[in-house]
């Protein structure tokens, strides 16, 4: 905590001498959605270069004048709650005064800078963020208030833990790790028992695109145990791209990429070549809109892209194609086809990429 009070009063220690100069105060930022700023590494996937160009945020330009100011609020904000070891959400920080602030994507555009600024992680700034994710399965863990937490396979999951840094006593037996896209197919495995039936594994949720605390908990996981992590999702852009936000990260968090990805993670499915492989009837298949289009073309641009040849073949027969499918689309086969039949043989024979 003394490192982050220090890092604040620096910032604020310029602002004051560049006033005491009669100069206007600047604040200077990474550019985090710059794709030049980006480096990609096998080891760790997608993270900032030392070097980045940067951007300035002036008190006397009109247009970051207001940013300037938010910043600093937050800011102040920020080393209260080290001061006095308290916590507060991004959405307690939005309503502490929603008039101010305008939306909650303002509040949390400025932590990002700000994290990346000081160069200190978010969690560490003592700002949580709500959490989406579930988890289930083979797991128990105490919390940091002693809470002691059993995942076991049951029909309901356990919320993501808002501070996965905090917890400890991780225990498990579970030979895998799956991580579903979608809520509703997670739902469908659990109310299969598919976590006991096939063998001891641990199911995550993002809900669609993960927040920070399920990429945490996936990592903390993949620490603890390293054990194999699949992912289940549906064959379309979208879903590949979740699967590389797991996997690889995704740029505007590059800077935190270190403690978020985990690139041994492996494609399980939907594939697009399952789609032929299983003789999914046509009907049930959902042409490609002009996003899609884009969103796929965009993807095969990535630089991890090329070394990952299966990937790039997958990705290209969606593009011949011009089809996407969600993972329900199983159901035409059966209505338990999923948990029944697809993923065992996929375990069972190692149909993953």
């Amino acid at each position: 905590s003394s490192e982050v009070l220090e890092a604040i009063e620096n910032v604020i220690q310029d602002v004051l001498k560049s006033l005491a100069q009669k100069k206007a105060p600047v604040l200077t930022l990474a550019n985090r959605s710059d794709w030049r700023n980006i480096e990609f590494k096998d080891s760790v996937g997608l993270q900032m270069i030392p070097c980045c160009t940067t951007k300035q945020i002036r008190i006397d330009c009109p247009r970051s004048a207001p940013k300037f100011a938010l910043m600093l609020k937050i800011l102040s904000m920020i080393y209260k709650m080290v001061q006095s070891n308290t916590y507060a959400t991004k959405r307690d920080i939005y309503y502490s005064d929603t008039l101010l602030f305008g939306s909650q994507s303002v509040v949390d555009n400025i932590i990002n800078d700000i994290s990346c600024m000081l160069k200190i992680p978010r969690r560490s700034l003592h700002i949580l963020s709500t959490t989406k994710g579930f988890v289930a399965g083979n797991l128990s863990y105490t919390e940091e208030d002693g809470t002691k937490v059993n995942c076991t396979c049951s029909a309901t999951a356990v919320t993501v833990p808002s501070n996965v840094q905090g917890i400890k006593n991780l225990i498990s037996h579970a030979k895998f790790m799956l991580i579903v896209e979608k809520d509703a197919t997670f739902q469908r495995l659990l109310d299969d028992d598919f976590c006991n039936k096939l063998s001891p594994c641990i199911m995550i949720t993002g809900r669609g695109v993960p927040d920070l605390n399920t990429r945490l908990l996936v990592r903390k996981l993949w620490d603890t145990f390293q054990i194999p992590i699949f992912t289940l999702m549906d064959a379309d852009p979208h879903g590949v791209e979740i699967m590389c936000i797991y996997k690889y990260g995704s740029v505007s968090m590059s800077f935190e990429a270190h403690h978020l990805t985990v690139p041994s993670i492996k494609w399980l499915g939907l594939l697009p070549s399952d789609l032929e492989r299983l003789n999914i009837r046509k009907d049930v298949l959902i042409p490609f809109t002009k996003q899609d289009q884009k969103k796929l073309a965009s993807i095969q641009k990535r630089p991890y892209i090329a070394c990952q040849p299966m990937w790039k073949k997958e990705l290209e027969i969606m593009a011949a194609s011009k089809l996407k499918a969600e993972i329900q689309v199983l159901t035409s086969l059966s209505s338990d086809y999923l948990s029944r039949v697809y993923l065992p043989n996929k375990l069972q024979f190692g149909g993953w990429l």
